[in-house]
């Protein structure tokens, strides 16, 4: 019998052929049960445009989707493909060299190395495990916990963490200006320069049943934004006037979600 607590990417590393049960969702939320709507795309917002059209398009596109990308945002794809790459090199570490990087949710201690085993409602987990740390500001910031293995982390990390802070000035302006309030208010509101940038690696091994699991399962996040780089992978969906919409994948674009601190003001 399969513990619950076993790292998702330990079981497909193992070679299971069937999903334990607490990976089986309910038939309404099985993948095939659920399609996206098709021939509707969400919002993609140039950043090169007049500052006027970019907060037109931000501002409507808060409004109807909540959700939108973004290009021509300044940030080299060769950083992100640093990124992409530092991620997938810890996760290919032996599993006694992740276990080092343990976290503890139970007690509180969610930076590290993790696996979504929290259950709904229905007694259902999610096919993912995940590194998350803060980023910023740097009195938060806790090196301890980030890889040492690969050695490139804690560089490539800190270059994407300064356009992160920089793409986010540019978001909040560009949101307050929708808004009507000065540009700076809701940074101001989120903390100023003290505000939180948190980093989550997702990784979601093969999966032996794919048509009976999620990933991710449906959710709202309680963050003011949530900036998304992607792979080609599909599978990201957002929801829309009771209806699920693919994202489909856009090379070096950023996928911007506003979370549950922004949404009220929308």
């Amino acid at each position: 019998m399969v513990l619950v607590a076993e790292r998702v990417q330990a079981l497909a590393v193992a070679g299971v052929k069937e999903l334990p049960e607490q990976f089986i969702r309910p038939s309404h939320e099985r993948p095939e049960n659920s399609k996206a709507v098709e021939g509707v795309t969400v919002p993609v917002i140039s950043l090169s445009q007049p500052r006027e059209v970019v907060v037109q398009e931000v501002d409507k596109a808060c409004e109807e989707w909540g959700f939108f990308l973004v290009t021509d945002h300044g940030i080299s794809p060769a950083l992100v493909r640093r990124l992409q790459e530092v991620g997938e090199e810890f996760f290919g570490l032996r599993q006694e060299e992740k276990e080092a990087y343990a976290n503890d949710a139970a007690s509180g201690n969610f930076e590290g190395y993790g696996t979504r085993m929290t259950k709904n409602h229905d007694e259902k987990v999610e096919w993912i495990d995940y590194f998350f740390h803060f980023m910023a500001p740097p009195s938060k910031v806790n090196y301890g916990v980030w890889p040492k293995n690969p050695p490139a982390y804690r560089e490539v990390t800190e270059e994407y963490n300064k356009e992160m802070l920089r793409i986010t000035d540019t978001l909040l302006e560009l949101l307050s200006d929708g808004l009507g309030l000065e540009g700076k208010a809701l940074k101001s509101a989120l903390g100023g320069e003290e505000i939180e940038l948190e980093m989550k690696i997702n990784f979601y091994p093969p999966c032996p049943q794919p048509q009976l699991a999620l990933g991710v399962e449906p959710h709202t996040d309680m963050s003011a934004l949530t900036l998304l780089v992607p792979n080609h992978v599909p599978g990201l969906q957002v929801s829309k006037d009771g209806n699920w919409f693919a994202v489909n994948y856009l090379p070096n674009a950023l996928f911007i979600h506003v979370g549950d601190q922004l949404e009220v003001q929308y």
